[in-house]
This record gives C-alpha cells, sequence and structure tokens, in this order.
C-alpha cells in the first residue's frame, strides 16, 4: 500500500472504529477478492463492533492498493459516504499493468472512476445477466456523440439499480464514451431532500478538480440546475450522471441540463417530460432457475447442485425476482436451517417477515410494493385492485377490463396505459391487441393485500360478465372471448357462485362452445379441477319426468362425454356437439339436453340420428387422445402418474396433462420418426429415441434441449429407458445393431458410460429391473438376456425360440419386449403370439399365455401395484391378464389399428395404450373387464317390415346370429361354423336366413328356431354374396370360384352360370316384364354380364372397363344400370341396347359405389379418397361435389372409402358409409349430418324404405340401428 494511503487511513483510524460495522464491508471486500475467507473469520470472531472494525483496520494495514480502494468503494456503497471521503484524498493511482487486477472484470482505472462518482459496487453475490446488461451498454455507447438520456425501467426488485451499476462497470465504454467519469444519485421517493443530493454532486464534482477550493453551495434547486449545467458542459462534458430510482418526472426536470444520463426508474413514461434523445430498456424477465439457484448457492456457500430440495420450490416462489432471491439467500446465510420457513412464508404471501438487507431502502418487500401503488390516484387504485382476480401467467386483453370496469374501451387502455408506465403492469406488444399481465410477485401481494375481498371481487367479475352478456356466451373466437371461455368458471367458484357454476358446466351450449373455441382438454380440466364444488350439492332435473340425480353423476356424465369424444371434438370441421350427446347413455343429462335440443331443431328441418340400441354397449376406456396426427409408436407415464409423452411418426414428443390430456408441452425432437420416450425418476427430463440414430434429454417443463448424445449406433435405435430410481441415473438404450445394440448412458458424459455384448441381432426393447441391478434386453435373434448394470457383464441368458415348434423357429422367433413383475422375480417377454413368464431366479418358464396365431403381441407391461399383465395385440385389441393364474381378466377394445405400446401408471390405477390409429386411449385398471358383448362381422343384411328391423349377420365366433326390433335382440345364433362365414342374407316369406361360407358351403336355417333346412354344396370357393329372389323360392349365390348359381335350395337343384374369368364379389337382378328373370353379374375381370334365370344362358357380354369392377346399380326404373372401377371411372348402360350410354370421368382414385336417385335423374359415385360426385344422368355432366373440404385424420374426406350409398325416397338426401356415416343435401352438396361410428371401415348401411331408420356394423363388431328424431 502506498506510504500516503497507509498515513491517512492511521490518521482516520479513530473515526473509521468509532462508526463503521465492519460485517456489511467485508461482504464487499469478499467479493473484490482482497479479503480472505479466514481473515474474515478472525474480524467476526471479535465480540464486540469497535473491536471488529479494529481488527479490520488492522489486516487492511498489511495489503496493497488494491485493498485500500475496496475498503473505500466500500464505504461509499454502504453509506459512509462521510467516511468515504476522508480517505478520497490518498486513493492511489492505477497504473496500466494492474487494469485487470479485479474480480469483477472492471479495470483499477473503472474501479477508482466509478467509486469517486459514488457507483455502488457490485452486490456481494452476483449473477450476471448478460442479454439484459448488453442491451443497456448497447444504448449508453449511444450517448458518445452527446446528450441523451436512457431509462432502465422496471417493476420492484427487478435488479434495475444493480444493472446500471453493472453496465457502466466497463473499461472499454468508460474509456470511448464516458472518460471524465460517472456519477451516480440515488434519488428516491422523497423530494425533500433532492437539493441535499444535488449539493452533494455538485460539491463532488467540484472538489474533484480543485479539492483546496471551497464553494458555497447551491442554496435552491434552479441554482444547483445551474451549478450542475455549468459542471457538467464546462468541465465534465463527456461524463454519465446516474439517476437511480425516479419516481417524479419534476426530479427529472431538474437534471434536464443537457447532458448523458442513465436514470433507473418504475414509471418509464417519465422521460417524456425532458428534453433530448430517449432510449429504453425494459427489465421484464427476471432470473431463470438455474441462475436464482446459482445465487442461492453462492449465499449459503454451496454448490447449485448440493443446495435441499426446498431450493428450487423456494426459486419457483421467488417468481425470478432477483431482489427476493438476493433477500432470501441473504436471511438463509444468517439462519441457514430456515429453508422450511422461508419457503412456508413466501407461499403464504407472508412478505412483511422477508426483511430487507443492509442496502435495500424498504423495511420489507411488500413496502416497496406498495410504494409502487400508493402514487395512483383513488379511484386508479381501486381499479389496480381488481387486477387482484388474475390468474397468474394469464394476459388478458383491454376489453376484457373494459367489460370489468365497465368504462369505454378507450378509457380502459388510458388506465393500462399508466400502469405500465409504472411498471405495475406489463404488456405484451407481440399480438394485435395488446395483452396485459401481471409478474407473478405483483399478483401474490395483491392477494395478500386483498386477501379478505376475493371473492367480492371475483363476484363482480361475474356479475359484470352476466351484464355484459345477458343472451348468450361470446363465440366470435378472439382473445376477449377466448379468456372468458377459459376463466369464467375459474371466477364463479372463486366467488363461491356455486348454482351460476353448475347451470354453466351442467349445459351443453356451453360445452360446444368452449370445445369449438379451446378444445375438449380445458373442458375436461374444469370437470376435474371443480369436481368438490360440482358435486356438493343435488341437481334437479328439469325434464319431464322430474328426476332428482346427485350433481357427481351429472359432472361425470359431462366428463365422460368429453373423454371419449374428445379426438371428435379436436377434427375441423368441428362436429355437431348434439349429434355426438345422442350417443350417450339414455340415463346421462348430456343425453337428455341432446335430445331435447334436437327435436327442437329437427321440427325446423335438421336431421339428427339417436342409436337406438346403444344400451347394450358399454365403454371402458376412460379418456380417448389424439395427440399426433400419425402413428403413435410409443407413450408412458411420468413416475407420479400426472403426465403422459407420446412420441411417433409426426416427428414430434408431446407432452399432456394424463386427467384431461390438456398439451402441456410439444417438442420438435427430430428429423425423422421419434420411436421412443421416457420421463427420469423425478419428471424433470425425457429421453427420446429415433430412427436416424439420434438420443436427446430434454427439460420436461420447458422443452429446451439439456443434452445431445454421440451418435454411437449405426441403426435406428428402438427404445430407450431411465433408471427407476434417482440414487442412481442412468439411460438405457437398444438398437437394430447387430453386435453393439445395447448401451448405458450417464447424464453427464456425451459418449456412452457402457456397451452390454452378447446379442447377435437387433434388440428390440430394454427395461430396468425394479431395483435397477439388471437390463434385461430382448432381442431379435430369439433370446432374453439379463446384464448386470455396474459391470454391464451378460447375468443370464433364456432361448426364448427354443419354446417355439421348428416350423416356427425356421421363419424366426423375434422376442418383441420384456417386462419385469412389480417384485422383480419374474421377467415376462412377448414373441410371435405368446407371452412367456419366467422365473428370474432359476430362468424357468413358469406359464405361457397363448393368443390366436392371427394376431402377433406387439408389447407387454407388467403392473407395479399387481399382477396384471397388459399385452397389446395386432388385431387392435388390449388384454389384461393375471400371469400367476394365467387367467385373462379382461379386454380393452376401441382402437382402430395395431396397438403398438400398452403401459400401467405407476400406482397400477390406469392403463394407457397407443395406436397406429393415431390415438392414446386411457382405462381404468379396476373397471375393465371382459365384456359380454359378441362382435359381429360387417357381412350382413337387413329386413324391414311395418317398422319394425330383422337382421342376419356373423359374429367374431363364427356363429350366425339373427337379430330383431329396434334394441338388436338376438332371435336365435346357430352353432360355431366349421368355415369362416362370409355373407348372409334373409328372406321375407318363407322366414329363412341364408349363409355362404369360405369353404364354398352355403346353408339355409329356419327363423326363429335356427333349425337348418338345406346344406348346398357346389361352390369351391369362397362364397362372396347371396340373395334370395322376390318369391324367396331361389337363392343366389357368387363365389371367388369365378361362377354363380342359382339355387332351388328346397329341393338342392342348382343352374351354374359360367362366364367369368374372376372372382364375382356380387350380382343384381334386373326388372323384367318377361316371364324370365334376368341377372346382372360383374368381376374384377372387368366385365359385365347378363344371365337368364331359368336357363342360365348369357345373354349379354360386357366389356367396358381396364380394371376391376367394383360396384354396379340399376336405376329404379330399370332402363339404365351404372358400374364402377378401378380404372377411376364409372360408365352408365342402357338395359335395352347394351350400349355405354355415359362414361363419367373425374375421380383421382378407384370408383368403389355408386347409387342412382328414386327419381332416375342422378347418379351418385364415391371412391377411395372418400369423395362423392353427383352426375345429371341427361348429359352426364357433374352437378356436385360431395365432400368436407379438407382431408381427416384418416387422410380421407369420408375416414376411408365410401363403400355404400343410398339416396331418400324424394332424392333430396343422401346416406354414405366410409370411415363414419354421412347424410348430404343432394341440391347443395353440403354435409347435413355425420354420425361418428366407434370403429370405422363401414362396408354398407341397411336404409328402412321411409328413410328414417339406418343400420350398419362397424369394423370392431358394433352394431348400430340409428332412427331420425322427428
Amino acid at each position: 500500500m502506498e506510504e500516503r494511503a497507509r498515513s491517512l487511513l492511521l490518521r482516520s483510524r479513530s473515526s473509521l472504529e468509532a462508526d463503521i460495522k465492519a460485517n456489511y464491508l467485508m461482504d464487499h471486500m469478499i467479493s473484490d477478492g482482497v479479503l480472505t475467507a479466514d481473515e474474515e473469520e478472525r474480524v467476526r470472531n471479535k465480540s464486540t463492533r469497535k473491536e471488529q472494525a479494529a481488527a479490520l483496520l488492522e489486516v487492511l494495514l498489511r495489503k496493497d492498493n488494491r485493498a485500500y480502494i475496496s475498503f473505500y468503494n466500500a464505504l461509499v456503497r454502504e453509506s459512509y459516504g462521510d467516511l468515504a471521503s476522508l480517505l478520497h484524498p490518498a486513493l492511489p493511482q492505477v497504473s496500466p499493468e494492474g487494469e485487470k487486477s479485479f474480480s469483477d472484470g472492471g479495470t483499477a482505472l473503472v474501479q477508482v472512476m466509478l467509486s469517486e462518482g459514488g457507483v455502488p459496487q457490485r452486490p456481494v453475490v452476483f449473477v450476471s445477466r448478460p442479454s439484459l446488461l448488453n442491451q443497456v451498454r448497447a444504448k449508453l455507447y449511444l450517448l458518445q456523440t452527446g446528450p441523451g438520456w436512457v431509462t432502465v425501467y422496471g417493476m420492484a426488485g427487478s435488479g434495475k439499480s444493480v444493472l446500471a451499476a453493472e453496465a457502466v462497470r466497463d473499461h472499454a465504454l468508460i474509456t470511448e464514451c464516458f472518460p471524465d467519469g460517472v456519477q451516480w444519485v440515488s434519488v428516491g421517493q422523497e423530494r425533500s431532500d433532492l437539493l441535499e443530493r444535488m449539493q452533494s454532486l455538485c460539491f463532488r464534482l467540484e472538489q474533484s478538480q480543485s479539492p483546496e477550493t471551497c464553494h458555497r453551495p447551491p442554496c435552491s434547486l434552479e441554482e444547483a440546475k445551474e451549478r450542475l449545467r455549468f459542471l457538467m458542459l464546462r468541465r465534465y462534458p463527456r461524463s454519465l450522471l446516474i439517476l437511480d430510482d425516479v419516481w417524479d418526472s419534476s426530479v427529472l426536470k431538474t437534471f434536464d441540463i443537457q447532458c448523458r444520463v442513465l436514470l433507473t426508474t418504475r414509471d418509464r413514461s417519465l422521460v417524456d417530460s425532458v428534453s433530448g434523445k430517449r432510449h429504453e430498456v425494459a427489465v421484464e424477465s427476471g432470473l431463470d432457475e438455474d441462475k436464482a439457484l446459482e445465487v442461492l448457492a453462492l449465499f449459503v456457500s454451496m454448490k447449485p447442485q448440493r443446495l435441499p430440495e426446498q431450493a428450487r420450490s423456494i426459486v419457483k416462489e421467488c417468481k425470478g425476482s432477483p431482489l427476493v432471491v438476493s433477500l432470501i439467500g441473504a436471511l438463509l446465510r444468517e439462519f441457514p436451517d430456515r429453508w422450511d420457513y422461508y419457503l412456508r412464508q413466501l407461499q403464504r404471501k407472508q412478505f412483511k417477515r422477508i426483511r430487507k438487507s443492509s442496502s435495500y431502502d424498504y423495511e420489507a418487500l411488500d413496502q416497496a410494493m406498495d410504494a409502487s401503488i400508493q402514487v395512483l390516484a383513488e379511484e386508479h387504485r381501486q381499479l389496480y385492485s381488481d387486477l387482484t382476480v388474475l390468474e397468474k401467467d394469464v394476459k388478458v386483453p383491454a376489453k376484457v377490463l373494459s367489460v370489468l370496469w365497465d368504462l369505454e374501451l378507450e378509457e380502459v387502455e388510458d388506465v393500462l396505459q399508466e400502469f405500465v408506465n409504472k411498471s405495475l403492469l406489463f404488456r405484451d406488444c407481440n399480438q394485435r391487441p395488446y395483452l396485459y399481465y401481471l409478474h407473478d410477485l405483483q399478483l401474490d401481494f395483491l392477494s395478500e393485500l386483498n386477501r379478505t375481498r376475493l371473492a367480492e371481487l371475483h363476484t363482480k367479475v361475474v356479475r359484470q360478465y352476466q351484464k355484459y352478456y345477458k343472451t348468450e356466451s361470446p363465440v366470435s373466437g378472439d382473445v376477449e372471448s377466448l379468456y372468458w371461455l377459459r376463466f369464467l368458471t375459474y371466477h364463479m367458484a372463486k366467488a363461491g357462485l356455486s348454482k351460476e357454476l353448475y347451470s354453466l358446466m351442467f349445459s351443453l351450449n356451453w360445452v360446444r362452445t368452449k370445445a369449438q373455441l379451446m378444445g375438449p382438454a380445458h373442458l375436461i380440466n374444469d370437470y376435474v379441477e371443480y369436481a368438490a364444488k360440482l358435486d356438493e350439492e343435488l341437481y334437479h332435473s328439469v325434464g319431464a319426468v322430474g328426476v332428482v340425480v346427485r350433481n357427481g353423476e351429472v359432472r361425470g356424465q359431462f366428463q365422460e362425454f368429453l373423454s371419449l369424444n374428445g379426438h371428435q371434438l379436436e377434427q375441423r370441421p368441428f362436429p355437431d356437439v348434439v349429434q355426438l350427446a345422442l350417443s350417450q347413455p339414455d340415463s346421462s343429462e348430456v343425453y337428455r339436453q341432446a335430445r331435447m335440443q334436437a327435436q327442437q331443431r329437427a321440427q325446423k328441418g335438421a336431421l339428427y340420428l339417436d342409436w337406438v340400441n346403444k344400451k347394450s354397449l358399454e365403454s371402458l376406456s376412460r379418456l380417448v387422445l389424439q395427440p399426433h396426427q400419425d402413428v403413435v409408436y410409443f407413450a408412458c407415464f411420468s413416475h407420479d402418474g400426472s403426465k403422459i409423452a407420446s412420441c411417433g411418426e409426426s416427428k414430434t414428443l408431446r407432452v399432456f396433462k394424463s386427467s384431461s390430456g390438456e398439451k402441456l408441452l410439444e417438442i420438435q425432437a427430430g428429423d425423422e420418426e421419434v420411436l421412443c420416450c421416457a420421463f427420469s425418476p423425478d419428471g424433470r427430463l425425457i429421453a427420446t429415441c429415433s430412427s436416424n440414430r439420434k438420443i436427446k434429454v430434454w427439460n420436461a417443463e420447458r422443452g429446451t434441449l439439456m443434452r445431445a448424445f454421440d451418435e454411437e449406433y449405426d441403426e435406428q435405435i428402438n427404445h430407450c429407458q431411465f433408471t427407476n430410481t434417482r440414487h442412481r441415473l442412468l439411460l438405457a438404450t437398444c438398437s437394430n445393431d447387430m453386435f453393439m445394440n445395447t448401451k448405458l448412458w450417464n447424464l453427464n458424459k456425451p459418449s456412452s458410460q457402457n456397451t452390454m455384448f452378447g446379442h447377435t441381432d437387433a434388440v428390440n426393447h430394454c427395461c430396468f429391473s425394479p431395483d435397477d441391478k439388471y437390463l434385461a434386453t430382448s432381442s431379435s435373434d430369439g433370446t432374453l438376456k439379463m446384464f448386470e448394470v455396474t459391470s454391464a457383464n451378460e447375468w443370464k441368458s433364456i432361448a426364448v425360440s427354443d419354446h417355439f415348434s421348428e416350423t416356427d423357429q425356421e421363419t424366426g422367433v423375434m422376442v418383441t419386449c420384456s417386462t419385469w413383475s412389480a417384485d422383480g422375480t419374474r421377467i415376462i417377454c412377448a414373441a410371435k403370439n405368446a407371452v412367456f413368464v419366467f422365473d428370474v431366479a432359476s430362468a424357468d418358464l413358469v406359464c405361457e399365455i397363448r393368443t390366436s396365431r392371427l394376431s402377433t403381441v406387439q408389447f407387454c407391461h407388467a403392473c407395479p401395484s399387481s399382477q396384471l399383465l397388459a399385452i397389446a395385440l395386432s388385431h387392435y385389441a388390449v388384454e389384461l391378464w393375471d400371469f400367476e393364474s394365467n387367467k385373462k381378466m379382461a379386454d380393452c377394445s376401441g382402437h382402430l389399428s395395431w396397438v403398438r405400446c400398452v403401459q400401467f401408471s405407476p400406482d397400477g390405477s390406469q392403463l394407457l395404450s397407443c395406436s397406429d390409429d393415431q390415438t392414446i386411449r386411457l382405462w381404468e385398471t379396476k373397471k375393465v373387464h371382459t365384456s359380454s358383448a359378441v362382435s359381429l362381422k360387417r357381412d350382413s343384411d337387413a329386413l324391414f317390415t311395418n317398422g319394425d328391423i330383422t337382421m342376419v349377420t356373423a359374429d367374431k365366433r363364427n356363429c350366425l346370429q339373427v337379430l330383431s326390433g329396434h334394441t338388436g335382440s338376438v332371435v336365435f345364433e346357430s352353432e360355431k361354423q366349421e368355415s369362416r362365414i362370409r355373407c348372409t342374407c334373409i328372406c321375407r316369406q318363407p322366414a329363412v336366413v341364408a349363409l355362404g361360407r369360405k369353404d364354398g358351403v352355403v346353408k339355409v336355417l329356419e327363423v326363429p328356431s335356427g333349425e337348418t333346412l338345406a346344406t348346398l354344396s357346389g361352390h369351391t370357393k369362397t362364397v362372396f354374396h347371396c340373395q334370395f329372389t322376390e318369391d324367396g323360392q331361389q337363392l343366389i349365390t357368387s363365389s371367388e370360384d369365378t361362377t354363380i348359381r342359382v339355387w332351388k335350395w328346397q329341393t338342392g337343384e342348382c343352374l351354374v352360370l359360367k362366364g367369368h374369368t374372376e372372382s364375382v364379389r356380387r350380382f343384381s337382378l334386373l326388372p323384367s316384364s318377361s316371364s324370365s328373370p334376368a341377372l346382372l353379374s360383374w368381376s374384377f375381370d372387368g366385365t359385365i354380364k347378363v344371365w337368364n334365370m331359368d336357363t342360365g344362358e348369357k345373354q349379354q357380354d360386357i366389356t367396358g372397363h381396364h380394371g376391376a369392377i367394383l360396384a354396379c346399380d340399376v336405376s329404379p326404373d330399370g332402363r339404365r344400370f351404372a358400374t364402377t372401377s378401378a380404372d377411376m371411372t364409372a360408365k352408365v348402360w342402357s338395359c335395352e341396347s347394351w350400349e355405354l350410354v355415359l362414361t363419367l370421368n373425374g375421380h383421382k382414385e378407384c370408383v368403389r359405389s355408386c347409387r342412382f336417385s328414386g327419381d332416375n335423374r342422378r347418379l351418385a359415385t364415391g371412391d377411395d379418397n372418400g369423395e362423392i360426385r353427383l352426375w345429371n344422368m341427361l348429359d352426364g355432366s357433374l352437378l356436385k361435389v360431395c365432400c368436407r373440404g379438407n382431408k381427416d385424420a384418416m387422410d380421407s374426406q369420408h375416414g376411408g372409402w365410401v363403400t355404400d350409398l343410398h339416396f331418400s325416397p324424394d332424392s333430396k338426401v343422401l346416406v354414405s358409409t366410409g370411415g363414419y356415416i354421412k347424410w348430404w343435401n343432394v341440391e347443395k352438396g353440403e354435409a347435413l349430418q355425420t354420425f361418428y361410428t366407434t370403429g370405422a371401415n363401414l362396408k354398407r348401411v341397411h336404409v328402412s324404405p321411409d328413410f328414417s331408420t339406418f343400420v350398419t356394423i362397424d369394423n370392431i363388431g358394433i352394431l348400430y340401428i340409428l332412427k331420425k328424431v322427428e
């Protein structure tokens, strides 16, 4: 230390010992790196404050110039200005060599200059905010050429002052822009001491120029302003004046002296009152989680990763505020055992308990917040209090507040501008209209301030909404409407307005409006969140019966409706909610409201269909989601069961709530298909692996990429899984590589930690044992292996292929997956159509589960809490088995394609399944069971008689069923047939039915006895179609063997019609005026043939298509017939000349169906792209194209091929089948109604003569008897 500095320090020793608090000063000196922890400890061990001060001075006298400068800066920072002035004359001159000596990154020259100007030192605990810092410095560089203002504005505690001080702690900035110095003035809220502060500033500037000269201090603000103007313009023209914490524009006018100014404030509008160039920097964003944890760690002298678990919760409650994090950190440094206590205070919004540090102007955090509000006018303070009702992280448009405050929109915008200017509110300018929001801390403060008025404030919101929207809910879809739709229920619940909440949430109109604009997940969330409040009282039905049911029951009915139809409600165009609701059980309040609305609309001409036989059906799914627009490859629960992650062909990873399906996160996870995803044990991370050989780890809350591992695989990565516990976090992956196919990864390393060797072919799946000691791998080499995790050595190997026949082994045995029992004593794996359960200790086979040879096991998963095993099958089903008793416990049907994956929730209460049909289904484990309902086949026939219905069809057991009535009750069912039933038909008189089988046999059975009246053999291959003649005496059949047979079924006589060269799928009877009936047949050979049914003679042989003929229809007047073909054309022929009349071009896919209208004037044709075309039969011109306007989730305009078409008797309405059933306005070509079946791929629809009843069967075997609502 220079002798001059040491001498002055000794002369001032008594004054320093008398006044200073060593503890405060040492924090800064340690931050500067001039004081060690041991030296601090020796000083702190002194018993009195004065002894501590003396000890610090003793240490200081043994130090160098840097320590003297640091001590001086600490005095300035801690408001010992008088003592600092004693030491100022001896401040050491800084040599160029010492320019990089300080720990804060500033040079010694900068340190001295800032100290002389009173700029606060860097806080003891400091974390850089480089983005904001660079913004401020960039604005300051703009002042290099002349005077101007840079405003740093933000709410209380956002770190404005620290940011301003840090911005000038830069050697290049100071030397290039402000070589004459930087002067800091702390202004504050009180104007009374402004003159004193200006006097002090003038004194400081004058002393620096001529220490010996004594100037009279200015006596007024005007005099101080003029003197300051003179000093800044004449003596310090290239200096920077920093005004910290400015509240009043009049203060700025006092400093409006044509100099360079940096100011911090909560009110950005203050600079409107001054002249000169103006620039601003908004301090809106707080510290992110990692930065905040770093601050806490520095305060308590720990590494961030070693902080207690309460640290993250504290940081979350601090809402990113640098001030609050610092206050808590300082308190924890003094009271290191109070983590729980301060967390509770933050959670309870007890801001008064969070006391100040030595350098903040307010006694507690609540005072800092309140100071900003008190500057508002009284009426505006009340309006600001109304903002207490806002939800956190929610932005609102001014129009919502216009409704709340009952003010004109322009008035509201003026008020909000004032709030924004004073940093009491934030504005999102990236959207139009502008959106406004509160910082979480401001909202917490308001909630605490108005905690006794919360219900009153929320009631005001509801009443103002009801006043403004008297007749109906907002439906425009703008941000204002979306706010009310999302938060009206929240305000009602908070206000305690139970009746209003019931009537709103138990309204189908509200469900329709909110689902259309926001999707079903928000609605389901509401029913989950407000379940307790909704279930409190009885709900009185207003139906004719006057039934009284529990609110809980009604809530459950609405929730179930949304959960099971959510994937439909996500479709665009938006489906008719009333029609969807008509599929609910008759006892449901949802159905009752839908039925009433359907009846009212039907009176005005609308079309609605009631599913009259739905009582026999029960839905076992709890929730149906469609997270991706492509195949879903994998889905998994988080370890607490609250979230589900899914991935698939769409290359995205999605995370959503398991309770409602609300999307929480969407990540573009790769450039190719994402094959698997996995949550870490704490739920904070998600790993993904993809077909492009990449493994990535993501933050599960923010969606940011945390780690991309080195590419070590040569083939696609099939599966990934984290360890089950946090104790030792590892990630396992497996791939299609031949040998180096299974690896373990440590998240702290870019490359793999271990590679498991042993398999000689692709590894399809890997999973850790419950205790994480072993890793099981399933391979295409036919083996299941278990490896020790710690050593990566093979522990056991099971040759699964040995449990199959030699024939199966020749085609290859691929072990698709494996799973551990809950206690880890069993290992279960799937291969081909079987599941094997092995004892882990002995590797012996305990039991095996065999499914149908027509289906393969895609995946299996054991329940973590029971002996249940879920099996995903290729025939669209999910089965639950007890693997100890080898007993099937439940069927979970509903998927429309291969089921890729199944997984139980961690507590075993739920099961998810994902499928190629793009959906994820959730099932409640306790509610699913083996269904008693028998699935039906789609090959059916129906007879409508005097309002009654008789149906005949085969079931999945290969029995023939005859069903009667609108409920579809079983009249009789046959014995199981020896060969698969491929077609059925029914005869009006006599009462008989017929079936055709795959082996070529045809049987005729009596109704209702079920007695076999005839067994007709003759066809050598599958019988595709059968039909009785009008008098019931003859039965006609067509076959894959290329022939048609006309049977006199009662005698067994048969007439064989030969001529086609390929299979004959169908035929049609031609109306004939002669005594010899004619038959029209068509085939995949592209020909149409006309036969005499009496003689079997071929009357006409017509070749007209270049591809297979797929459908044919004869006009009602019998004068024409139409054919459609795989050659993408339809053709119309004359039944008199047998000549081609019209060729209809335009379809872009196979034309699969056709139908003439009842008036013979139109022909409808449907293709495999879901498009329906209406043609004029006079000239063949195209009248209309019936389509949705855009493709749906099945990549078709009708959910699949258009397989059947029927006109109404008046030819005004057309019904069509594809993936679902649609009704069309023929004149306009517009859809009138859509009925979404549970399954898909409908083959045909049977229509009653009066067009009031429609019957069909979907591909999962559900029968639909639909009746028009009158």
